[in-house]
């Protein structure tokens, strides 16, 4: 299921991968979600949390829609971050 079918722009996604370029905001990002589990990526409060973080620490702003387009992406798409298949579905989606 692609990022589209949220509502979340093509133009979102790639400055937020640019940024992501930058080692330092990688690395901001990465400790963000060092220890996140697959039932903390369906809790809402704690995704809206990580979106929000994330969003400050590449100095994007984000409108609440936008922050909620990306919390129900993130939901619906039922990560594990323990299970490689689904990183590398993940990494597949946003090359």
């Amino acid at each position: 299921m692609s990022y589209h079918q949220y509502g979340i722009s093509p133009q979102l996604v790639e400055r937020i991968k640019l940024k992501m370029k930058n080692p330092a905001v990688k690395e901001r990002v990465k400790n963000m979600i060092n220890g996140i589990s697959r039932q903390d990526l369906q809790d809402s409060a704690i995704v809206k949390r990580l979106v929000h973080n994330a969003a400050g620490a590449m100095n994007e702003k984000l409108t609440s829609v936008q922050e909620e387009q990306i919390v129900r992406f993130v939901i619906a798409q039922k990560i594990d971050p323990n299970n490689t298949f689904h990183l590398i579905r993940l990494w597949g989606m946003f090359r």
